[in-house]
């Protein structure tokens, strides 16, 4: 019986290895780190979405709403592929300083962005005017940046001294769960 479930265990485990190694290859990376970008994209709303129905403020749950934060996550899931690659590529290396300076601009450059790709995203599925799309970046975009000062740079430090770019996206995504959370309450907070 033993000697049966290490088996069976060592079998799981082997495929796993393989499903990994397949999935953060540099051949289909874009694809997964898009694929998981898309995925807590839409599970932050639909748990935001439960929470404000729980709390009175919604009545039901709208696909709509959760399929454009998941296209949303999409936008950010590319734009965070390639950010990462760019800026592994251009300051190589883990020591603290080059990790503070990683973590000080993609700050300054990537969140700032990230944000407003995020609001431009929504505001195309929803089909917003440009002067609503200047007016929600105004009145709500600031709340979004100072949340990423209160949790990316900790969570940057780890990620860009521990791990290799393959899972810098993953973990990103991760932490991201919590924030898109956020995100998706700023947005649709009234």
């Amino acid at each position: 019986m033993a000697m049966s479930m290490a088996r069976g265990a060592k079998l799981v485990f082997g495929r796993v290895s393989v499903l990994k190694e397949r999935l953060f290859s540099p051949k289909n990376l874009l694809y997964t780190n898009v694929g998981i970008s898309i995925f807590l994209s839409g599970a932050g709303d639909v748990i935001e979405q439960h929470y404000e129905i729980l709390k009175g403020q919604w009545d039901r749950w709208s696909f709509t709403r959760t399929r454009n934060m998941a296209i949303s996550g999409m936008s950010i899931g590319i734009l965070c592929h390639y950010w990462y690659n760019f800026l592994d590529a251009k300051m190589i290396g883990r020591t603290l300083g080059i990790v503070l300076r990683k973590v000080v601009i993609d700050q300054l450059i990537c969140s700032p962005f990230c944000i407003s790709v995020f609001f431009l995203t929504l505001a195309l599925l929803e089909n917003s005017s440009l002067a609503e799309l200047k007016e929600e970046i105004r009145t709500k975009a600031h709340r979004l940046y100072i949340a990423e000062w209160i949790i990316w740079p900790p969570a940057q430090i780890i990620n860009f001294y521990f791990l290799p770019t393959r899972y810098r996206v993953l973990y990103d995504n991760t932490i991201s769960l919590g924030y898109d959370i956020y995100t998706s309450h700023v947005k649709h907070n009234t």
